[in-house]
């Protein structure tokens, strides 16, 4: 079936819809990784976004069930040049538009993918629309306009608390939107986890006494989550704390520092990053539209990223607080990154 990505300056993509067949409006952003688009689908720092595959093939060995990131994919919609009908592949157990059928999440093959990523690169991202209706302009932009991403994290985040059992130190995560391979990366390490609501408060965290708090990746501007600051500031001198991705962004806001919206974001498996205090460069997975701009008194950078210079780790002078910007569970390497977890662990009680 026909259907067209219009954006929300008026540019038009035509192409072919496959999966489930509904309009979807969302952020268009692209990732520049050549595989894991099923980790993609599945990662919830990406809830509320149409996302562009610049790899032109996609699908070529399936979907298997056990590498998700969360239970359920995450996107407003998936573009691809070419999406492979016929995968191959040991571990596959289904191909990729009979899972967003599945799973109700339109896709859109055939449009230049290239020239999408271009128009990004050029004039930043922005909202857009799949449609398979025949819409006036009016009509759209009103429909775009009315699109708000400011609630993701709690859609994405735990309902409920719930543990983890292990016999090593014990993590209490604040679940913003955190990826599957992130608890596995913990419980590799023998850890015990805690994982609790994006509201719980500091008291709660306390009540069960970690030895380390971490703050979670996820969706979204981190300017939004002012509660969530407030709560993470009567955790400060408590307890060691550490972060990823969003939970770096709130821990800069908590201590003082800026959040800015990049223009384009960084999203792919193959972003070089220098960390400072080693004096080595690793390749880094990075899913984020934020990033911090000024650090914090008494902190200072511990990771920038080769591109562009932008922030990608930091440490305060004095107290034991660790974050980065970077996915360092993401397997982009497929293992130079998680020796993050290990200094993670470093900080704890």
């Amino acid at each position: 079936m026909k259907a067209k990505l219009i954006l929300e300056n008026g540019m038009i993509f035509e192409g072919k819809a496959f999966g489930h067949l509904k309009d979807s409006i969302g952020e268009v952003v692209f990732t520049t990784g050549m595989t894991g688009y099923q980790e993609v689908l599945t990662d919830p720092s990406y809830y509320g976004q149409i996302v562009t595959m610049t790899y032109p093939l996609i699908g070529n060995y399936g979907i298997n069930l056990e590498d998700m990131e969360s239970k359920t994919p995450k996107v407003r919609g998936f573009i691809v040049r070419e999406k492979c009908n016929f995968p191959n592949n040991f571990r596959c157990e289904m191909d990729l538009e009979s899972y967003l059928k599945q799973n109700k999440i339109i896709g859109l093959e055939g449009i230049d993918t290239r020239a999408l990523t271009k128009v990004l690169r050029n004039r930043g991202t922005m909202k857009g629309m799949i449609s398979l209706e025949e819409l006036s302009l009016e009509d759209v932009k009103e429909r775009i306009e009315g699109f708000s991403n400011k609630d993701a994290v709690s859609i994405v985040s735990t309902k409920e608390k719930y543990t983890v059992e292990g016999t090593g130190k014990h993590v209490a995560i604040i679940d913003f939107g955190i990826k599957e391979n992130i608890i596995r990366n913990f419980k590799a390490r023998g850890c015990k986890l805690t994982v609790f609501p994006m509201n719980t408060t500091a008291e709660e965290v306390l009540d069960v006494n970690p030895d380390l708090v971490f703050l979670s990746n996820g969706p979204g501007d981190p300017e939004d989550l002012g509660e969530v600051i407030e709560n993470i500031k009567e955790l400060v001198g408590k307890k060691p704390i550490v972060g990823i991705c969003l939970g770096h962004q709130l821990l800069a806001l908590t201590l003082g520092g800026t959040t800015t919206k990049l223009k384009f974001g960084h999203r792919g498996c193959n972003h070089p990053v220098k960390d400072l205090e080693e004096n080595k460069v690793h390749i880094t997975s990075q899913n984020h539209g934020y990033v911090v701009e000024t650090l914090p008194k008494d902190v200072v950078a511990t990771h920038v990223n080769i591109n562009d210079g932008t922030i990608e780790g930091m440490k305060h002078s004095t107290l034991p607080i660790f974050s980065v910007q970077f996915h360092p569970e993401a397997a982009a390497g497929p293992k130079d990154s998680e020796y993050i977890f290990d200094k993670f662990l470093k900080y704890a009680l």
